[in-house]
């Protein structure tokens, strides 16, 4: 009788077990189904970086979605699954928490990535010793670039040392590094520890991309292993302290950097290396190393009164401007967290323009923030709107296909930027997301 009674017991706590089990899954599909509807399913799916899970070995443990910080994955029907494709910017810490190695980072299809220079595994485009890191090549995030900085100068130390230097001439520098972001700065570390000679070249101020985020904009990182400074280990950092650590080491490192010095052309020489040339001159080097973004030009709207003075197309400090009516055009990140710094700000009137009807491709964060800042009547949103003229005290905007005018003293257009597609090809750079290294080794297979 008593063993009865523990075999009774053994499959009723075994069926509480599954039935919790079963709940969970259920909990997880519908904030999935949830998530999805909130970001909107994108049909292009992930421009980089991404996850591929093999469900023949996932396990659905949900251990992926836990740690993923922009809300793009979520477990469906039992098994890990991408929500919310367009959010993915590549952190890859999915595939290091997956306990059963059913995750792997993969690119973007190439019809996705066809705007991106095509590379090999050592970061190389077609372009011999021309080499490209960071966001350019298809990655977002600071660890990113900052692994890639590092790796691309030990593939250019190991080769010259098998290969001996370009015979450039005199005056020339082993690596030029052309843009002084995360990647740039992890470059010039590691040319100094494997004793390359280098130069910075970077349009704007030391620290790329970050030193234009908005004030106290949190940026997002995981740990990561500057060359000589150690790890660093901090998850969330402001701007501010992110560039304080890298003003610190570009004192203690020395850096060689010219700011404020726009790379305008990369030409190859036929004895090997290249010619850098830039807004204040030309520097001869052995190998470059593109560390510059995506960024190039911001989009502009092309609508009568663009040129006015009171348009921008970048936010440094909020706290800049108060008591204003402002209007704040695009639905990416940058334009929400353009338009929630402003909203803050004393006395403000702050309108948010998309000319969708959802925000597709904001992190979960910037959705949450921007939705209680609506609710509480801090920041109006106008989904199917967009700008057609913009007036010295006003702005005519198409709202679902009619015209209103806004009471307006500044417009902040965050609609994107152009990328330096140009840039590129005139260095000969080709286009297309493709392992160039595979592309030669199938080339090399054909018979002739």
């Amino acid at each position: 009788m008593d063993n009865t009674a523990t075999y009774i017991g053994f499959f009723i706590l075994v069926a509480v077990l599954v039935g919790s089990a079963v709940l969970r899954t259920r909990r997880r599909e519908k904030a999935a189904i949830a998530a999805a509807h909130r970001a909107g399913l994108s049909t292009e799916g992930p421009r980089a970086q991404h996850p591929r899970i093999d469900i023949s070995h996932c396990i659905g443990c949900g251990a992926c979605v836990d740690v993923c910080p922009e809300d793009v994955l979520a477990v469906i029907a039992g098994k890990a699954a991408i929500a919310s494709p367009a959010k993915c910017i590549g952190h890859g810490l999915c595939a290091e928490a997956c306990p059963v190695g059913a995750i792997e980072i993969v690119m973007a299809k190439p019809s996705i990535g066809a705007d991106l220079p095509a590379l090999s595994r050592e970061l190389e485009t077609n372009v011999p010793n021309l080499f490209v890191v960071g966001e350019l090549g298809g990655l977002a995030l600071i660890k990113n670039a900052v692994n890639q900085g590092r790796d691309v100068v030990d593939t250019i130390a190991e080769r010259f040392a098998r290969r001996g230097r370009p015979p450039v001439g005199s005056g020339a520098v082993d690596v030029c590094i052309v843009g002084a972001g995360p990647g740039g700065i992890s470059a010039a570390l590691r040319a100094t520890e494997r004793k390359l000679s280098y130069l910075i070249l970077e349009q704007e101020e030391f620290g790329g991309t970050v030193a234009r985020y908005p004030r106290q904009k949190l940026v997002l990182t995981s740990p990561v292993e500057f060359p000589g400074y150690g790890k660093f280990k901090k998850l969330q950092l402001s701007k501010e302290d992110l560039l304080k650590f890298w003003d610190q080491v570009r004192r203690e490192a020395n850096l060689s950097v010219r700011t404020q010095e726009r790379v305008e052309r990369v030409e190859q020489l036929a004895a090997g290396g290249f010619t850098v040339r830039s807004t204040r001159g030309a520097y001869p080097a052995r190998s470059v190393v593109l560390a510059l973004g995506r960024r190039g030009s911001p989009r502009k709207l092309g609508v009568p009164g663009e040129d006015l003075p009171k348009v921008m197309y970048s936010l440094l400090d909020a706290e800049a401007y108060t008591d204003a009516r402002v209007l704040v055009v695009g639905g990416g990140d940058s334009a929400v967290e353009t338009a929630m710094g402003l909203a803050h700000q004393r006395g403000n009137t702050v309108t948010l323009s998309y000319r969708k009807e959802a925000f597709t491709r904001i992190k979960e964060r910037n959705a949450q923030r921007v939705r209680e800042l609506a609710k509480s009547g801090k920041l109006k949103l106008l989904f199917n709107s967009q700008p057609v003229a913009i007036r010295p005290q006003a702005v005519v905007l198409e709202v679902a296909g009619q015209p209103r005018e806004l009471p307006n003293d500044y417009v902040w257009v965050l609609a994107g930027s152009l990328p330096p597609n140009e840039f590129l090809r005139q260095a000969g750079v080709q286009l297309g997301a493709r392992d160039l290294t595979e592309a030669a080794r199938a080339e090399a297979s054909v018979p002739a």
